[in-house]
């Protein structure tokens, strides 16, 4: 297989996942940028790309982020993009989508308040889907010290989320959609 392959394999197989990735460390338009010079260094290094590659293009970009954040002296954000779209037809229960957006509010609001590590490690492995062997590759330390932390992430989530108020829309009861129906003497 030649370089030129071996590379293009790569990115085919890997691409999607480091943008989501980039994207949900600095954004959509930043992480576009980050994949984009991720795989400028991969084609650099090609050569030294491992297998799997997904851990090591993870490790770049995060090296990079890193990189961004310390020279333009700005504060780590951990962004994630979340485009949520109620397709199905089938729900009409307004206070089920009610209770539904509140509870995404009330996790994204307990995962905001964790500390940046925390976050990171569970982006890897919940919304990237990494094993823990993988993320320990990423965050550059053993599996063994990622489960630890992983665990310790996990538990204070769980305090959060338990800590999280239950806002009025989660604690109203459901309300029924209603539709007006065709009656006799009404234009149909």
């Amino acid at each position: 297989m030649t370089h030129a392959q071996r590379f293009r394999d790569v990115y085919e197989e890997c691409y999607p996942r480091v943008l989501a990735y980039a994207t949900s460390l600095v954004g959509r338009q930043i992480g576009e940028d980050i994949t984009s010079e991720t795989f400028t260094v991969a084609w650099r290094r090609v050569r030294d790309i491992p297998h799997p590659a997904l851990p090591w293009l993870l490790g770049v970009a995060r090296n990079l982020v890193r990189e961004l954040h310390r020279r333009d002296a700005h504060q780590y954000v951990l962004a994630a993009e979340e485009a949520q779209r109620i397709s199905s037809g089938a729900q009409t229960d307004v206070g089920d989508i009610a209770a539904e957006v509140t509870d995404r509010h009330n996790a994204l609001q307990a995962l905001a308040s964790l500390p940046e590590a925390d976050r990171e490690l569970l982006a890897l492995i919940a919304w990237h889907g990494l094993s823990a062997k993988e993320a320990a590759q990423v965050l550059d330390c053993t599996t063994a010290t990622l489960t630890v932390r992983l665990y310790r992430a996990r538990r204070r989530l769980e305090k959060a989320l338990e800590a999280a108020p239950l806002s009025e829309a989660a604690s109203t009861p459901p309300v029924e959609a209603s539709y007006p129906t065709h009656h006799e003497g009404a234009p149909a």
